[in-house]
């Protein structure tokens, strides 16, 4: 992978642990939360968007409607499981459970569908790097333990099942920024407006519930409406660099930002256990960059 992937993937990783850490501070708000982030995401991005729009209709390189239809709406909808299944397990069990095992497994699946199905070769070096990332992500993440209580249970079952539609969501985004030669930029605009109309049949009918989310949530929402496709841009042009065998399990460097943060700044425990993790994460990393 080389270095402009990986600048992008690190930056992605810092934009990514952020709106983590805000999506955490306004709690579980459930879909009125995730619908009310991708308004606000289509709204700030929409001059973004329509720069894109425009510079790609000047240089004639947008593709036919139907394509760009087709890309949009099946990652809109993997996406809006995703966000509904992270709010749910995030109801029913522990974060510092559902959100590593979730980050973990994803990439995990991407690489091996990457290599089973789009027939990529990422080498032993890049292959050893990304099973170090997802083990120093499971090493953080397990920190206090295998969990036995019904409730961090159910939040290992939401744990794996938002990570199987990570990996879902990763490869179809590759395939759409480099098969489909869809813009970034365009894609990921679209894919936050779509999620938007798809959950505003609940959102017209909760506008009460929506109302009291946005009074006390309006700066987590905004912080996320902001982070969260910056994050995912980041890597949609990562993947036109590098193969998705290596971005997805490179982009998993926020795991390793988001548990330093709660480490030292939420004063959460095991920093020792932790920050082993963090060196096997980064260990994965330079594998990868050199790839």
């Amino acid at each position: 992978m080389g270095a402009v992937a990986v600048v992008l993937v690190v930056l992605a990783a810092f934009a990514h642990a952020g709106w983590n850490y805000f999506a955490k501070r306004a709690g579980s708000s459930g879909a009125g939360f995730v619908w009310l982030t991708a308004s606000c995401s289509a709204v700030l991005y929409l001059p973004v968007a329509s720069g894109a729009l425009l510079w790609g209709a000047s240089h004639d390189d947008f593709p036919a409607p139907t394509t760009f239809l087709l890309g949009v709406v099946v990652s809109a909808t993997i996406h809006l499981g995703y966000f509904l299944l992270l709010q749910r397990g995030y109801a029913v069990g522990d974060m510092s459970v559902v959100y590593p095992l979730a980050r973990g497994t994803g990439p995990m699946l991407s690489m091996l569908v990457a290599v089973l199905v789009l027939h990529e070769r990422p080498g032993w070096l890049g292959a050893c790097g990304g099973l170090l990332v997802v083990c120093g992500v499971f090493v953080i993440g397990l920190s206090d333990g295998v969990p036995r209580s019904g409730a961090n249970l159910a939040g290992v079952g939401f744990g794996l099942l938002t990570g199987a539609l990570i990996a879902t969501y990763t490869v179809w985004d590759a395939h759409a920024v480099t098969g489909l030669a869809l813009s970034p930029l365009l894609f990921d605009w679209a894919n936050n407006f779509t999620r938007s109309a798809l959950l505003s049949p609940y959102a017209i009918r909760r506008r009460d519930v929506l109302a009291r989310i946005w009074s006390e949530h309006r700066r987590e929402i905004i912080a996320v409406g902001l982070l969260s496709p910056l994050a995912y841009i980041l890597v949609l042009f990562a993947m036109q660099l590098a193969p998705v065998s290596l971005v997805a399990p490179a982009r998993e460097l926020s795991i390793v930002i988001a548990g330093l943060l709660a480490w030292r700044v939420l004063g959460e425990a095991q920093p020792v256990r932790r920050l082993t993790g963090a060196v096997v994460v980064l260990a994965g990393v330079v594998l990868l960059g050199v790839a």
